[in-house]
């Protein structure tokens, strides 16, 4: 017999650590390119003075036959070949004014990595950068060092032009751009004006070109979408001040239709007579999809007509095309086809709620539309109809096309990650979303290998949304017809379907974040066949025909995840969505299958690799939900604020500008006494930070003061280290970080700081010795740059950060309690909430 006790929520367990690093940041360009350093100015400044030239012939053109023209300039700086371009000195603003960086670029050329930027110089401003080349070239301004003036800035530049629609498009999409037949396009402009918008509106409307109503807004950018070809899209570069990039509208895929069923009726109405549903549940689970039909018998009493909505009326709420209501019966039961054939009596303690965000097909064509600002306002309609409830959102819809699929951000995976910071509602949500499909058959032939290709799929890039892949229990035995049929994936595999951010770009966030079963298909001699045996039991959208479907690969396994936080969330109602998303992530692991296929090694780049596969595993629910006498589940949710002004005397010195502010340092009640008897018996230590970031989505580099998150946060254990050394190891760290490199750590951590540490959830390993660990009981989180530091005139550097922080204690020795020791120093409730045979 297991008895099953409450997670242990800590409160009051963090010391507070002011903290000032010494380092000032900023990029390094200790490294410049060799060469007369007269004949390069002179060469700038000649291409200067030709895109001043072109850009004042181009300006009386369009005066003279009365077309609008922009007041300021866009210019194009190409960096040389391998060598980095200093953008932060490419701008010169206060306030959202002066010049502007628009855009950054990498270009792979034959003879290197080539850095371009696309900076926006007012009236007035021509002077700048001719000022800045003519001081570097005067041998009588070097510097102290006897270097010339500006040298990291010019000695950089290889080239300069005036810049083109291309300058504003992203690179790897440029054949995206449209020609003579227009398109839908997402229009980023530097948002430095309350009445941006209506500007740009009047301005399309004297183009004649249609713009959607939909806007989103991102610090410093607003997006909106309009229709246009190559030729209108460069009347608005030629007319407007305010644009910043340009990209193609993202298009949702398209949802798989119905399949046969052998389920009957009567299955649903004895399943009826089981369900227990709690009135009034405090927990909703909002479905973004095709709509649900709540006619059906399993599904009426969980979604009320009154928590049904669309994002257009004119579509309606019923669900056509099926999608949303297969999503509704994983959501509601979670599992049911065990709960149809096990006969057992649930109690169901979550309600449905339901926004149709997708036409229905017979109203024509879907066009692309500026889907951040509809996910936002679906949520938004959800919590106007019911605002007393804790909200998980979910969405199984993905836009695989005309994204980067590096894992960049784009405006509907930071319009997530706004929804989930709260920033325009001030609450805090938890989102899951689908990772994205492999759907083609002919790719299930070169199973995993196609898996590896196929990149994660917009929006499931989002920093604070739970991306969920797919993984496969199912087999053979599962279907009737076995002759001369195989399955594609393993028992415990990754699902044929799944997709992985392994050709990402290193530095975005690991994505999938966990996997669920998904479903797996059918091999053959001719080919890779969909099977219904092979995917999951659910709901049927028009239930006078039939009660039951199947749903397979990411949808199902969303749905799935959906459900499960719902079990968390009425589980423990003090949880905040950053808790939930942790406990998830925390709980999960790999299968011994998993590793076989993805895990080539043990040294810190094949984790990774199987990370960025197969994200954290499976998650378990009943670890996510329970402590165990040999395994303490510690959760601590708290804030502190991550920066402040310098504008306070900090070693005898006053210091101006704006600095790194407070670092925790939380106190375990490890029980050390028991731990050091335990000697050489293995113990595991595992930790989960979690925390919402709020985005800048401006594609500028995501460096410098334009990084993605508004603020990092980072963990780190004192291991046999003293309190003092802890905090000195600490500080390091905020410094290194600032530097881009990671500071040395006596931690023996399975996955690694390099790793972990991308994107907004962070979760690691130590393993190690019982006696080890009782000197390990001091987790230090402190904050990195982001960009409520960096860009000060936005008015954020006085923000706080909330997080989550969930710390495991595991031994295998199962007749250990580390439970009770633990529990008796923080006096809480020993209560036994469960009793497993």
């Amino acid at each position: 017999m297991k008895k099953q006790y409450n997670n242990i929520f800590l409160a009051n367990s963090s010391s507070q650590h002011p903290f000032t690093s010494k380092s000032q940041g900023g990029t390094k360009t200790s490294a410049f390119p060799i060469g007369d350093r007269k004949s390069h100015a002179q060469r700038l400044i000649s291409s200067l003075e030709k895109a001043w030239k072109d850009s004042d012939v181009k300006k009386q053109n369009r005066k003279a036959i009365s077309l609008p023209v922009k007041d300021g300039t866009y210019l194009e700086f190409f960096s040389h070949p391998d060598y980095e371009l200093l953008t932060k000195s490419l701008e010169k603003q206060r306030s959202g004014k002066g010049i502007r960086l628009m855009k950054v670029d990498h270009i792979e050329t034959p003879k290197g990595s080539v850095r371009k930027a696309t900076v926006y110089i007012p009236k007035g401003k021509e002077n700048y950068y001719l000022k800045k080349i003519v001081e570097y070239e005067d041998e009588s301004k070097n510097t102290k060092n006897k270097r010339p003036r500006n040298e990291p800035l010019v000695a950089n530049i290889q080239s300069i032009r005036l810049a083109v629609l291309e300058s504003f498009w992203p690179y790897e999409l440029i054949h995206e751009i449209p020609e003579q037949d227009p398109v839908w396009c997402e229009i980023w402009l530097y948002d430095h004006s309350p009445t941006i918008e209506e500007e740009f509106r009047e301005l399309t409307r004297s183009l004649d070109i249609t713009v959607q109503s939909e806007v989103i807004s991102f610090p410093e950018r607003k997006v909106m979408i309009a229709f246009a070809n190559k030729e209108k899209l460069e009347e608005l570069i030629e007319s407007s001040d305010a644009i910043a990039e340009i990209r193609r509208a993202a298009e949702v895929v398209s949802f798989f239709t119905e399949l046969e069923n052998k389920e009957q009726i009567e299955w649903a109405a004895e399943a009826l007579e089981r369900i227990e549903i709690t009135e009034n549940s405090s927990v909703a689970i909002c479905i973004l999809d095709t709509g649900i039909n709540n006619g059906h018998i399993l599904l009426e009493k969980l979604l009320s007509d009154d928590h049904k909505h669309t994002f257009d009326p004119i579509w309606g709420l019923a669900d056509v095309i099926g999608h949303g209501t297969q999503m509704a019966g994983i959501i509601g039961y979670g599992d049911l086809q065990g709960f149809l054939e096990n006969k057992n009596i649930i109690n169901i303690l979550h309600h449905l709620e339901s926004v149709k965000i997708l036409p229905n097909p017979s109203q024509g064509e879907n066009d692309p539309k500026l889907y951040g600002a509809i996910t936002l306002q679906a949520i938004s309609r959800a919590a106007i109809a019911n605002p007393d409830v804790k909200r998980i959102i979910c969405m199984a819809v993905t836009a695989p096309i005309h994204t980067k699929g590096d894992g960049s951000p784009t405006s509907w995976s930071a319009a997530i990650d706004e929804s989930c910071a709260g920033v325009l509602d001030g609450v805090k949500k938890l989102f899951i979303v689908s990772a994205g499909n492999v759907d083609d058959s002919s790719d299930w032939k070169n199973y995993p290998h196609s898996n590896l290709t196929k990149p994660v799929q917009n929006p499931a890039q989002s920093w604070n949304a739970l991306a969920v892949g797919a993984y496969t229990e199912k087999n053979l035995m599962d279907t009737e017809d076995t002759d001369n049929y195989n399955v594609v994936a393993p028992i415990g595999g990754l699902s044929p379907y799944s997709t992985t951010s392994l050709t990402w770009d290193e530095k975005w966030p690991i994505k999938p974040d966990i996997v669920l079963e998904g479903g797996n298909v059918l091999k053959h001699i001719h080919g890779c066949f969909q099977s219904e045996d092979l995917s999951v039991l659910t709901t049927f959208n028009q239930p006078l025909i039939k009660q039951f479907d199947t749903i397979w690969a990411t949808s199902a396994a969303t749905a799935k995840a959906s459900w499960m936080a719902a079990q968390i969330q009425t589980v423990y109602p003090e949880a905040w969505p950053e808790t939930v998303k942790g406990l998830m992530i925390h709980s999960a692991e790999w299968t011994s299958v998993m590793k076989e296929q993805f895990l080539g090694g043990n040294s810190k780049t094949d984790i990774k690799n199987l990370l960025r596969v197969c994200g954290y595993g499976v998650p378990n629910l009943e670890k996510a939900l329970w402590c165990l006498n040999n395994s303490v589940n510690l959760i601590i949710q708290d804030e502190l604020q991550p920066y402040d002004k310098k504008g306070r005397t900090v070693d005898g010195k006053k210091r101006s500008g704006f600095a790194t502010k407070d670092m925790h340092i939380h106190e375990l009640p490890w029980p050390r006494e028991l731990l050091l008897s335990m000697g050489a018996t293995p113990v595991f230590m595992k930790v989960t930070l979690t925390y919402f970031i709020e985005p800048s989505p401006g594609e500028i580099g995501w460096k410098n003061r334009y990084r993605y998150p508004s603020c990092g946060l980072r963990f780190e254990t004192n291991g046999s280290s003293s309190k003092n050394s802890f905090l000195r190891r600490i500080s390091a760290a905020v410094e290194a970080d600032e530097d881009e490199t990671q500071p040395a750590s006596n931690i023996r951590w399975k996955i690694g700081p390099n790793t972990r540490n991308l994107g907004s959830t962070h979760s690691d390993v130590w393993q190690g010795t019982a006696a080890e660990l009782a000197t390990s009981n001091l987790i230090g989180v402190y904050p990195t740059i982001g960009w409520w530091r960096e860009r000060s005139w936005l008015k954020k550097w006085d923000q706080k950060i909330r997080y989550s922080l969930i710390v495991s204690l595991i031994t295998p020795e199962t007749e250990i309690d580390l439970y009770t020791p633990i529990a008796t120093q923080i006096s809480i409730n020993n209560e036994i909430q469960t009793e497993i045979f």
